[in-house]
């Protein structure tokens, strides 16, 4: 299940938020994804199985390669990302 938690100051960011989340939901298997920010820079949060024994930076290149487009056509231009097991992810 994947839910946006992003609170934005007006329309347009909020429609980023719900592409990255999109994007992200249909690139990867079974993640749960919380987008937030606004202005071009954003924090990406991902949980899910598919990372499971992935290293740090393939995690991340996995999440770019869902999100390249709004990148490179600028919409996006800075994102943390922090990806994670379900185990990795429990408090």
């Amino acid at each position: 299940m994947a839910e946006d938690l992003a609170v934005a100051p007006d329309e347009n960011a909020t429609s980023v938020t719900q592409q990255l989340q999109t994007r992200i939901v249909q690139g990867l298997a079974d993640v749960q994804v919380r987008v937030s920010g606004d202005g071009g820079r954003y924090q990406i949060d991902v949980v899910g199985e598919c990372f499971s024994g992935v290293s740090r930076v393939r995690r991340q290149q996995l999440v770019y390669a869902c999100i390249d487009e709004l990148i490179r056509a600028g919409t996006v231009h800075a994102v943390t990302i922090r990806a994670t097991t379900l185990a990795e992810s429990a408090p």
